[in-house]
């Protein structure tokens, strides 16, 4: 069992730049495939991305690709989302999750653990 918490969101001019955090505890970090969801108001919950359980490898959603980029720190049991070049379409609650799967994955199903969100709004 492992808890996530995010933190990092807030207000942010289009063009700007937020980091987020995902701090983890209960189990190490390393276990974990980590993911980014985000979930805009009316909508339902998207993939943003996902970092392998050492941060060899990252996927991307098309729509944050060359913008977003995803990290983490094992030592801290942490993991970050770095979101540059922010629109308006970026507005959302942004939510870590951790996966037990031996690969990355984009659909829900596969992370069985998930923080309470943070929210970012971009304003235009």
């Amino acid at each position: 069992q492992v808890q996530l918490v995010e933190s990092g969101g807030g207000l942010v001019q289009a063009g700007g730049s937020l980091r987020l955090s995902c701090a983890a505890s209960g189990r190490t970090l390393s276990s974990y495939a980590m993911g980014w969801f985000r979930q805009a108001p009316g909508k339902e919950r998207e993939f943003v991305a996902a970092i392998s359980r050492r941060g060899s490898s990252t996927d991307y959603a098309d729509s944050v690709k060359g913008r977003f980029t995803i990290s983490r720190d094992n030592a801290q049991n942490t993991v970050y989302l770095q979101m540059n070049s922010l629109n308006a379409d970026d507005t959302a609650v942004y939510y870590c999750a951790g996966n037990l799967n031996n690969g990355l994955g984009r659909t829900q199903a596969l992370y069985g653990y998930w923080g309470q969100g943070t929210q970012v709004t971009v304003s235009s």
